[in-house]
């Protein structure tokens, strides 16, 4: 399978497969610096686990890519780029045919299954991590101009979402990160994406590029550009996306690291909105 549609050592490091040498070493000593030991020593004991399996990917990551041939090796198993010496084609016999086509209707049969066990959009939420501790108060440049300041919310349920424009789940929870806030906003809820610009930078997106970006979402939340990554800093984000809920006094609630569906938002919301506005 070409995980060029989900996680790569690409993507892990935030930079791209066309990337040299000193990109990719520069992407990962600014993870590294997010790995930092005695910051690892004060996370929670679910955020701690996380960062330490990611710290240990990583690694790995960079030993791959900042070895050529290694690097090499691993784009052609991942499909980036072909091989040398294509193989030859040969005409499949017609046993071949038949085992491929049994194959892939129980391929196709198990992928309907698993798709049926697993679907998120449904009423049941998978759990979130909980917390009771003051939110970091941040301001940053919005991108659309202006300025964006967590304490101007206050007496509102906030959701923070973290993402990155290289990050494949970040990318298909923005449709209900932008239903959410259009169907809730007049209920209570804000939604504020933090763009881990210094990132993108490594990366070499520009701020003009992730405005771009966001466009063909359709996105009209706020958006803060976290350009110096302090505010990544302040809530100890490692894997992205992460976000958190912030309760109507300022304080966060709940963690959920990975994609969210309009479902968990819609749940979280309904529990953490304002006494006077829940629904009977």
């Amino acid at each position: 399978m070409s995980s060029m549609t989900g996680h790569t050592y690409y993507s892990l490091l935030g930079v791209s497969p066309t990337a040299d040498q000193a990109a990719i070493a520069a992407a990962y000593e600014q993870q590294r610096q997010r790995y930092d030991p005695a910051r690892l020593a004060d996370l929670d004991g679910e955020l701690a686990t996380i960062a330490r399996q990611r710290l240990a990917e990583l690694e790995h990551a960079y030993h791959v890519l900042s070895d050529p041939e290694r690097r090499r090796q691993y784009d052609i198993s991942q499909g980036i780029t072909a091989p040398s010496t294509p193989p030859v084609r040969r005409t499949p016999s017609r046993k071949e045919v038949i085992s491929a086509f049994i194959f892939s209707f129980l391929a196709v049969g198990l992928v309907a299954i698993v798709w049926l066990m697993t679907n998120r959009d449904t009423v049941n939420t998978p759990p979130m991590g909980q917390l009771d501790r003051p939110a970091p108060n941040f301001t940053a440049p919005e991108l659309r101009g202006g300025t964006v300041e967590l304490a101007q919310y206050r007496g509102r349920v906030v959701l923070i979402n973290f993402w990155g424009t290289w990050c494949e789940p970040c990318k298909r929870e923005l449709p209900a990160l932008q239903q959410a806030y259009e169907q809730f906003a007049e209920q209570g809820l804000m939604v504020i994406g933090v763009n881990l610009t210094d990132d993108e930078q490594v990366n070499g997106k520009t701020v003009e590029d992730v405005a771009a970006f966001l466009a063909q979402y359709g996105v009209t939340y706020p958006i803060a550009l976290d350009v110096d990554g302090k505010i990544a800093e302040a809530y100890r984000i490692f894997p992205l996306p992460t976000s958190y809920f912030v309760t109507t006094d300022g304080q966060l609630r709940y963690v959920h690291i990975g994609e969210l569906t309009f479902a968990d938002i819609a749940a979280r919301f309904a529990e953490l909105r304002p006494v006077g506005d829940k629904q009977p």
